[in-house]
């Protein structure tokens, strides 16, 4: 005998023994009496004990089928709740989902997401994955160590897919008593003699290139005279005075001594793009149904905006 019919016999035995009337427990499952007569009797054939006490007048519970009810009660309010947890699954309403986050991301954008997120979808589990560089997030997509990453454009076309939802200034961040420290805002090749602290080159950031492209466009190679692993170290070795850097604007918040961000002035163009990036034949309804509410809450730019 199979799954379906036991689950079968043990609804048409709690119906019988909710309404104590085989008629009315019938109409209930929609299927004809007979029918459920005979699922009652292959129960008890199972169990080996009679479970209802028939006559032309009642039908109730023997001690046997009083025990019985208990146990069938909980195994259908168990099936119940599989069937629900299994649909909410197959909806993207259940489940996890693996989120790699890089820089900026951790300290502007993504706190209000998650608990926005966890508001509407309290039973998918929000596993969050720090990196610091672009690179590394883009080689855990490919890996399929997370499905979805908040990274620094651009994203290599292929087997991924992204979209941009922020473009973040850059800001020249300066010792305190550097001579430009006290200017509203920075031209960037007034800092073409000043050395420059990076992140390493070989681990594939996308800020430092993009930092690096903007020197370039303002006319000059930056030298870089030291490198660091992080956002923190780096700002922290600026306020030391060992060189200036580029950051974006969100690393402000950092807030450390010594230190301050100014605006880069003229036309050169030092805005860093952020963008959502997942596999592009990544089939999960749980990555889905995070797409779409990041479209919702974190659409992409304007056109005039990127």
């Amino acid at each position: 005998m199979g799954i379906l019919m036991e689950l079968r016999h043990l609804r048409a035995f709690a119906a019988v023994a909710d309404e104590l009337h085989f008629g009315r427990a019938a109409l209930r499952l929609h299927t004809a009496q007979p029918a459920l007569s005979q699922q009652i009797k292959h129960l008890e054939q199972d169990l080996g004990t009679l479970l209802l006490e028939r006559t032309t007048r009642q039908v109730r519970l023997t001690a046997a089928g009083v025990v019985f009810l208990e146990h069938v009660r909980r195994v259908l309010a168990e099936v119940d709740r599989a069937r629900e947890s299994v649909l909410a699954a197959e909806r993207g309403a259940r489940g996890e989902i693996r989120v790699g986050v890089t820089g900026a991301i951790t300290w502007r954008l993504l706190p209000r997401m998650a608990r926005a997120y966890r508001l509407r979808h309290p039973q998918v589990r929000l596993d969050l994955h720090p990196a610091v560089f672009s690179g590394a997030q883009v080689s855990s997509l490919l890996d399929g160590r997370i499905d979805v990453g908040f990274l620094r454009a651009p994203v290599p076309d292929g087997p991924l897919v992204s979209r941009v939802i922020l473009n973040e200034p850059l800001m020249a961040v300066l010792p305190e008593d550097h001579p430009l420290a006290g200017e509203d805002a920075v031209d960037l090749a007034d800092l073409s003699g000043d050395g420059f602290v990076t992140y390493p080159s070989r681990h594939g950031s996308a800020l430092r290139d993009a930092a690096v492209h903007a020197c370039f466009s303002a006319g000059f190679t930056p030298r870089v005279v030291q490198e660091a692993p992080d956002t923190h170290t780096v700002v922290a070795l600026v306020g030391a005075a060992v060189g200036v850097t580029l950051m974006p604007a969100s690393a402000e918040r950092l807030q450390l001594e010594g230190v301050v961000f100014r605006p880069i002035a003229g036309d050169v163009d030092v805005r860093v793009p952020i963008a959502l990036a997942w596999r592009r034949e990544d089939p999960s309804p749980v990555l889905a149904g995070f797409l779409a509410f990041a479209e919702e809450v974190l659409p992409s730019p304007a056109p005039g905006d990127r």
